[in-house]
């Protein structure tokens, strides 16, 4: 017997785990999608239909939709008319900020690599949005400063606005993957962030007074068109928080 038939008698050979087939229906839609046969907005075959041409149950086909869907990669419509069936979306930003917020919920992700995560992407987006945001967009980073200032704003608006202001930022920038990627990891840390607000007690205040400043001076570069300190106050805004609400190790 040779050394290769010796080495294969004595592996440890177990029972190779059988796919699932509605896992199957999801390669076949997925390889549709990838190759182009499949682009945004185009319907699929019903339910029955696409049954019958896979070789699979119907309820294979409905499972598989179902997951699909909440990737974000189908929309299913009930009913008649135009929006009835079940169509390619185009949401990747909602499917990846669902994902993600599970992830950091179960503490998959350091909240460091998420910081540092936030860090690269915020970054890049503020550098783009100096030179790339519109009037309305600078208007609108406005109005949420104006909101963060009211004292009738408590944390948890304070958290909606701050998140908006980051995702704003992160849009103008005008990368949509950069953005959407922004977008998942900012509202992923929405209700960590908001913990943290809690968690400071009656230091609340000074360092809400300092998140404000940040805002301002990250804004103002915005205006200015000044792409370096606008990459440069938005790190430091990053860190400095992080600092306040996680204080284990620097970024």
């Amino acid at each position: 017997m040779s050394g290769f038939e010796a080495d294969a008698g004595d592996a440890d050979w177990r029972p190779v785990a059988r796919t699932r087939t509605y896992e199957l229906v999801i390669d076949r839609v997925e390889e549709q999608i990838v190759t182009g046969a499949l682009k945004v907005g185009d319907r699929l075959p019903a339910e029955r239909d696409l049954a019958k041409m896979l070789g699979v149950s119907r309820a294979a086909v409905r499972e598989a939709f179902r997951a699909l869907e909440a990737q974000g990669v189908l929309r299913m419509g009930v009913g008649t008319g135009p929006d009835s069936g079940t169509t390619v979306a185009a949401l990747p930003s909602q499917a990846l900020t669902r994902l993600l917020r599970l992830h950091v919920a179960l503490a998959n992700f350091p909240v460091a690599d998420v910081v540092r995560a936030r860090l690269m992407l915020e970054r890049e987006s503020a550098r783009h949005a100096a030179a790339r945001a519109r009037p309305d967009d600078l208007a609108r980073l406005a109005e949420l400063l104006d909101e963060m200032d009211s004292p009738d704003c408590d944390r948890a608006r304070f958290n909606d606005l701050d998140t908006e202001f980051h995702v704003r930022i992160a849009e103008a920038g005008g990368n949509r993957l950069v953005a959407d990627m922004t977008i998942a990891i900012r509202e992923s840390m929405r209700r960590p962030l908001l913990a943290a607000f809690d968690a400071l007690g009656d230091d609340w205040d000074p360092i809400a007074d300092e998140l404000r400043a940040d805002h301002r001076a990250i804004y103002q570069a915005l205006r200015d068109g000044d792409a370096e300190a606008a990459e440069e106050r938005t790190a430091a805004h990053i860190r400095s928080f992080y600092r306040h609400g996680w204080a284990q190790e620097d970024l």
